[in-house]
């Protein structure tokens, strides 16, 4: 658990004369899910878009599976890119293709195995992600929101990736699916063993599933740890946030099921 996946160190990101993030340090150790919050506008997603390389910081380091990702040629990259899996809020899937289609895309992009093998795995994944088989030949607008999400953790786990990159993936889900979300999630985490980061909103998440939460606050990580670590910590938005009318019904919620 103390091996460091991903670390940011002094990381500065900013467009034009707007600094969005100044000074933030943060690890993600092997085998964990950090949970990664903050109030709107103060750059969840585009830390997470920097760390994927979407973004150019404009100073510290990000470094990971131990190498400066930007600083790579573009076929270090590559090598990198199959050892993670993304999900972006939308889905990001391909709307002129299936499912199946989208699942097989980073497959076919990155390996050299055959049509027949990688319909296979392709068909494992979506399965993997609690999808009906028959859902493979369906287009992304066919699909609900819930199914979209489902569509886009197959694609991301396509590669069986070291560590998943997810950008609020139970954003516009009823409480019903999100929770049957946050359960997959964690269920193949513990079957596979990947690490995930995670930018999220919702506190039944940061409850149920994440090992540790960093907080994104005054344009840096202003702290981390457990739920009930943070929901110590005297900082007005970390009090609002986790000890508000939301933040107790959560954590009654996740005390109830104990």
């Amino acid at each position: 658990m103390n091996d460091v996946i991903l670390s940011l160190e002094n990381v500065r990101t900013q467009f034009g004369k707007n600094i969005i993030h100044d000074g933030v340090n943060l690890e993600l150790r092997r085998g964990e899910i950090l949970g990664v919050i903050g109030g709107s506008g103060s750059g969840k997603s585009v830390l997470l878009r920097t760390i994927l390389g979407l973004n150019k910081h404009t100073a510290g380091s990000i470094k990971i599976f131990g190498k400066e990702y930007h600083t790579l040629t573009v076929e270090e990259k590559h090598s990198v890119e199959q050892r993670w899996g993304v999900l972006f809020q939308d889905g990001a899937l391909y709307s002129s293709l299936t499912v199946l289609e989208n699942v097989d895309a980073s497959l076919k992009e990155y390996t050299k195995i055959s049509d027949n093998t990688r319909r296979e795995i392709a068909l494992l994944k979506i399965f993997m992600a609690g999808l009906p088989i028959e859902s493979a030949n369906l287009m992304p607008s066919e699909l609900s929101g819930g199914m979209r999400k489902r569509a886009s953790l197959a694609r991301a786990l396509a590669m069986d990736p070291e560590i998943l990159l997810l950008d609020e993936p139970t954003a516009g889900l009823d409480p019903i699916t999100a929770g049957a979300f946050d359960d997959l999630l964690k269920t193949l985490q513990h079957a596979l063993g990947f690490t995930v980061f995670l930018v999220t909103h919702d506190l039944d998440t940061l409850n149920t599933i994440c090992d540790r939460v960093a907080v994104l606050a005054e344009k840096r990580i202003y702290a981390t740890g457990t739920v009930e670590e943070l929901s110590k910590n005297p900082y007005p938005w970390i009090q609002d946030y986790f000890n508000g009318p939301r933040g107790r019904s959560a954590n009654s919620a996740k005390c109830g099921e104990k």
